[in-house]
């Protein structure tokens, strides 16, 4: 199999709100924007957005996205931290923490509850170090 690409494509709700938050909140810009889908871009990173009830998805599957974490990694989660914690609307279900196993990070609550762990990589401590495939 050749894989030209791979992304996540969260059920929505609200697509155009949702486009909204990732847009303004998280830096993706619009590559492709229609009533019911769609699909974003930051750099290599892609995400879409499909309405849950749309015609494409199968009728029994035409649900909200349930226990999705997204991940994203920056270079400097403080900032980031400051920078959006000052937004009133927006949710953070789990402050600002570093972790043994390598990361400084916070989890925002962001459209139809999916959540996204803002994530600074860290070093780990030693007993974490093990569990890396490359040691960092």
């Amino acid at each position: 199999m050749v894989t030209t690409s791979f992304y996540p494509v969260l059920m929505s709700s609200d697509v155009p709100a949702a486009a909204e938050f990732y847009r303004k909140y998280l830096g993706f810009e619009t590559v492709y924007d229609s009533s019911w889908y769609v699909s974003l871009r930051q750099g290599a990173f892609e995400l879409a957005l499909l309405a849950h009830d749309h015609e494409t998805v199968p009728a029994r599957h035409r649900v909200l996205p349930q226990g999705v974490l997204l991940n994203l990694e920056v270079d400097d989660v403080d900032a980031i931290h400051e920078q959006l914690k000052a937004i009133p609307n927006l949710r953070t279900v789990q402050p600002l923490r570093s972790e043994d196993f390598g990361q400084r990070h916070f989890i925002l609550e962001g459209p139809d509850r999916v959540l996204i762990d803002v994530i600074q990589p860290i070093e780990p401590t030693e007993d974490y170090k093990e569990s890396f495939i490359h040691h960092p």
